[in-house]
C-alpha cells in the first residue's frame, strides 16, 4: 500500500506527528518528544486520519497502535528524514569544500585592480574556479547571479547582504606629456577653460569624478568620448585629452602629468559584498579572506610610448 499527497494534504507538520505516534505509542510520549501540547497531536492525528480517509491507528488502553496505513505512513516519514539528513550533509559539504566554482561580478575598471590578487588565489586553490564578470549592471546576489561583488560609489544598503569596506581608490586629473606639449599645462581649476577632456558616452556616469568634469567643463570642451574604461585610459595616454587616473598608479607613469591633485570629493570607494545566505560558506571566506590579507598594485595605465 502507498501513501500519496494530494492537494488536500500538504502539511508536513501532521505527518510527523503521526510518525512520531506510531514510534513512541502514545499520545503523551509524541507530544513530549516534538514539544507541543497534547491537545496538537490529537488534532493533527484527526485532520490527517480525515483527509486519508481512513484510520492511521487502532485506538487502545495502553495507547495507539498503528494499522497497515499508519505503518506505510512511518516507512514514508522515516524515509524522508533519511532523505532530508543526506540532502543536509551534501549542503554542509558543499559549504565546507575548497572546489567548484565561485562568480565574481565588478565594473570593468576595478577588473585590472583585484586580477593580480585573483591570480593569488587560484594559485592557492586550484580547485576553485573563479569566473569574473565585468558589468555596469548589478547582478542579484540574492538570485545567486554571483558569489562576492565588488562595488563602488556609496555604500550598498540592503539588509540581506554582508558589505565590507575594500579600500578607496584616490582620483587626480592627468594630462599626458604629449598633450602639455601640444596644449600646455594648467595650474588650478580656473585655467581649465579652453583645455580639451575626454567624457564618457551612453548614458551620464554616477562617478564622483565623472559628476565633477560634467558641472565644470563646458561640453565643447570634450573632444574624445568613450563607452568603455579601457579606451578612456589609451586616450589619456595619447594625448587627446585630460582624464582622470588612479594617483598610486599615475606616480610611477612616466608618461602622466599632474594636472589637479587628488581630491576627497573625486576618490571612489570599493565595497565588497556578499549575500548573506553565502557569506558563510568555505570557498566564500577563504576568497574573503585572501582578499583582506593580500596586496596588489593599483590600476595601471597604458603609456603612449607603448603603442608606436
Amino acid at each position: 500500500m502507498r501513501v500519496y499527497a494530494t492537494s488536500n494534504m500538504n502539511n508536513w507538520n501532521e505527518i510527523r506527528t503521526a510518525a512520531q505516534v506510531a514510534r513512541l505509542g502514545t499520545i503523551s510520549a509524541a507530544a513530549d518528544a516534538l514539544g507541543v501540547h497534547r491537545a496538537t497531536v490529537t488534532r493533527h492525528i484527526d485532520d490527517l486520519e480525515a483527509q486519508l480517509g481512513a484510520k492511521l491507528f487502532q485506538r487502545h488502553a495502553r495507547g495507539f497502535t498503528p494499522t497497515e496505513l499508519g505503518l506505510e505512513l512511518l516507512r514514508i516519514a522515516n524515509a524522508t528524514d533519511e532523505q532530508f539528513g543526506q540532502l543536509t550533509r551534501l549542503a554542509k559539504g558543499q559549504s565546507e569544500s575548497l572546489s567548484g566554482e565561485i562568480t565574481i561580478t565588478t565594473v570593468e575598471d576595478i577588473a585590472p585592480h583585484i586580477l593580480p590578487r585573483i591570480a593569488a588565489f587560484s594559485s592557492l586553490h586550484p580547485d576553485i574556479s573563479v569566473q569574473l564578470s565585468t558589468t555596469d549592471s548589478v547582478m542579484k546576489l540574492e538570485y545567486g547571479e554571483a558569489h562576492v561583488a565588488f562595488r563602488v560609489g556609496s555604500k550598498p544598503d540592503d539588509p540581506d547582504n554582508v558589505v565590507r569596506h575594500y579600500e578607496t581608490i584616490d582620483l587626480a586629473l592627468y594630462a599626458s606629456k604629449s598633450y602639455v606639449e601640444r596644449f600646455g599645462r594648467p595650474t588650478s581649476e580656473k585655467q581649465l577653460n579652453g583645455h580639451r577632456f575626454i567624457g564618457r558616452c551612453g548614458g551620464a556616469s554616477r562617478a564622483p569624478f565623472n559628476i565633477w568634469l560634467r558641472e565644470t567643463v563646458d561640453d565643447e570642451q570634450f573632444k574624445f568620448r568613450a563607452n568603455q574604461n579601457h579606451v578612456m585610459r589609451v586616450a589619456l595616454a595619447s594625448g587627446i585629452g585630460m582624464y582622470f587616473a588612479p594617483v598610486e598608479a599615475a606616480r610611477d607613469d612616466p608618461n602622466l602629468i599632474e594636472i589637479l591633485p587628488l581630491r576627497e570629493e573625486w576618490a571612489v570607494p570599493i565595497w565588497i559584498v556578499t549575500h548573506v545566505d553565502l557569506h558563510r560558506s568555505a570557498k566564500v571566506q577563504t576568497f574573503l579572506e585572501h582578499f583582506k590579507h593580500s596586496s596588489a598594485p593599483g590600476l595601471s595605465y597604458p603609456r603612449s610610448s607603448n603603442m608606436d
